[in-house]
C-alpha cells in the first residue's frame, strides 16, 4: 500500500471504510490519508482486526509515530484524526478521549512572508493560467486548493467577490476578487467553456460533484456553472466512480511553476504557493485593516491563528522600530 491510500491488495475491510468515507462525504485526499493511516495502524499491530484493538493500542500507535516515525505534529493529529473516524464512523465503537499519547514535537516557526517587492517581482514573472493562479491567491487569500477548485459560479464579477468551497474547515466564507485580474479571469473563463463545449461534443463535459448533490441533481454534473474556473489541458478518470472527465489544474503543477518563479527572481526565502496566504494577510496588516476582517477573509476559526501575522509584520523584530533608526 502507497500513501496514496491505495493498496494492490484492497481488503474488503479497507474497501468498507472507503464506502464509510465516501457516504460522509470527506474529500478524494482525506479519503486517501485516512486509509494511508488506518492501514498503517493495522499493520503496526500485526494485522490485527480493528475490532481486536482498543484505545491503549491507539496510544501505542500514535506514541510510534511520535517516537520512532519522528512525524510531525500535523501528521500525528490527521493519524489520530483518521482513527477517530475509524472507530467512531465505521465500527461505530467509539474511542473516547485518547489521552497520554507521547506528542510529536509542534514546530514554532513564524509562517514564511514575502514583501511587497518581492511579491510584485515575483508575479511579474511569466504568464499564462500558472501565473494567474498565483495572482489569485495573493490577491484574495485563498489556499492553493481552493483556488484550484472554484467553479465558475463562485465568482461573483458584480460584488467583486469570490465564494470559497470546500475548505479546510468545510465552511464556506467569501473573499475578495481582486479587480486587476478581472480581465484575466474573464479570459480564461472563455477558454474553459471552450473545453467544456469540446467535452460536451464528445459526450463529455461531466465534473465531480459533492456525492449528494450529484444524486440529487444529476445534470448538474454536466451544467456550465459548475465546471472548474481553472481546468487541466488533459482529459482523467475519476478514481472512485471510474467516469472519464475533465478535472481541474494539479496543484504539483503551480507549486513547480512558483518554484521556478522564486528562482528567476533570485527570492531567496523558501516560498511555496502559501507563502503567497500568508503574504495576503500580513500585508493586509500593515495596511492598517482589522484583525478581525483578516481573520474572516482567511477563514480562520480562532482569532489567535491570524495573530501570528502581527509578529512578522515588516517593521523588523516583531514589528517594533529599532531605536538606531531613530
Amino acid at each position: 500500500m502507497n500513501k496514496s491510500g491505495y493498496s494492490t491488495k484492497t481488503s474488503p475491510f479497507m474497501t468498507s471504510v472507503r464506502e464509510v468515507i465516501r457516504r460522509k462525504h470527506l474529500s478524494l485526499s482525506t479519503e486517501r490519508s485516512y486509509c494511508y493511516y488506518i492501514y498503517s495502524f493495522i499493520k503496526y499491530h500485526g494485522s490485527k482486526h480493528p475490532e481486536e484493538l482498543g484505545q491503549e493500542d491507539v496510544k501505542r500507535y500514535l506514541s510510534y509515530l511520535a517516537v520512532e516515525q519522528e512525524v510531525s505534529a500535523s501528521t500525528q493529529n490527521v493519524a489520530l484524526a483518521a482513527l477517530i473516524f475509524l472507530y467512531d464512523m465505521v465500527l461505530e465503537t467509539p474511542l473516547g478521549l485518547v489521552q497520554d499519547v507521547v506528542r510529536a514535537k509542534r514546530d514554532k516557526r513564524l509562517p514564511v512572508v514575502l514583501s511587497q517587492a518581492e511579491v510584485k517581482s515575483l508575479l511579474a514573472y511569466g504568464d499564462g493560467v500558472n501565473a494567474l493562479v498565483l495572482k489569485l491567491l495573493y490577491g484574495s487569500g485563498m489556499r492553493l486548493m481552493e483556488g484550484l477548485r472554484l467553479r465558475v459560479k463562485d465568482l461573483d464579477f458584480d460584488t467583486s467577490q469570490i465564494l470559497v468551497r470546500d475548505t479546510k474547515g468545510n465552511e464556506d466564507r467569501v473573499t475578495m476578487l481582486p479587480k486587476s485580474i478581472v480581465a484575466p479571469l474573464e479570459k480564461q473563463l472563455e477558454l474553459s467553456n471552450a473545453y467544456f463545449n469540446r467535452d460536451k461534443a464528445e459526450g463529455l463535459g461531466r465534473v465531480y460533484m459533492p456525492d449528494a448533490l450529484a444524486r440529487k441533481y444529476p445534470d448538474k454534473a454536466v451544467s456550465w456553472h459548475w465546471q472548474y474556473v481553472f481546468p487541466a489541458a488533459n482529459l482523467s478518470t475519476d478514481p472512485r466512480t471510474g467516469l472519464r472527465g475533465r478535472h481541474h489544474l494539479q496543484d504539483k503543477a503551480i507549486q513547480r511553476f512558483m518554484k521556478q518563479a522564486v528562482q528567476a527572481t533570485q527570492i531567496t526565502k523558501d516560498a511555496s504557493p502559501h507563502t503567497l496566504r500568508h503574504s495576503f494577510a500580513t500585508h493586509l496588516i500593515e495596511s492598517g485593516y482589522d484583525i478581525r476582517t483578516v481573520q474572516e477573509l482567511l477563514g480562520h476559526k480562532d482569532v489567535k491563528t491570524t495573530m501570528i501575522y502581527t509578529h512578522v509584520l515588516n517593521r523588523g523584530g516583531k514589528g517594533v522600530r529599532s531605536p538606531l533608526d531613530d
